[in-house]
């Protein structure tokens, strides 16, 4: 089982909409992720533009791969690399960190992490 930034059980990130590579509610990640879906996240408006202008538009519901569109406020699977551009280009949305991949820490630092934190429960 996949753990948390903290070493501990993954909890779910978002199961309305349903969200992680596997589409199981969980950023759970493996060899077959090249896109290391592991930071779950509370969606903006801005990283929603932001994403949009990257090529990446993920507002517009796609039913026929049974993906709803999202919108501000939705919890999210992100590449941990997207968020990172998102983070360089001052529009990263807040983490969920009991949510999001240890996997994630390859690319991310816990300390940047901690600082965007939805709900800072951790020190």
């Amino acid at each position: 089982m996949d753990k948390n930034v903290f070493g501990e059980s993954l909890i779910p990130c978002s199961m309305e909409p349903l969200t992680g590579f596997f589409r199981d509610g969980c950023c759970n990640t493996n060899e077959e992720d090249h896109g290391m879906h592991t930071v779950c996240v509370e969606l903006t408006a801005e990283f929603l533009e932001f994403s949009s202008a990257c090529g990446n538009d993920l507002t517009t519901p796609l039913p026929e791969f049974g993906f709803p569109g999202l919108k501000p406020g939705d919890h999210w699977c992100l590449c941990a690399s997207r968020w990172k551009e998102a983070l360089d280009a001052g529009k990263a949305p807040l983490v969920v960190l009991e949510a999001t991949n240890e996997k994630t820490l390859d690319i991310i630092s816990l300390d940047i992490l901690v600082k965007f934190a939805l709900k800072k429960t951790k020190p």
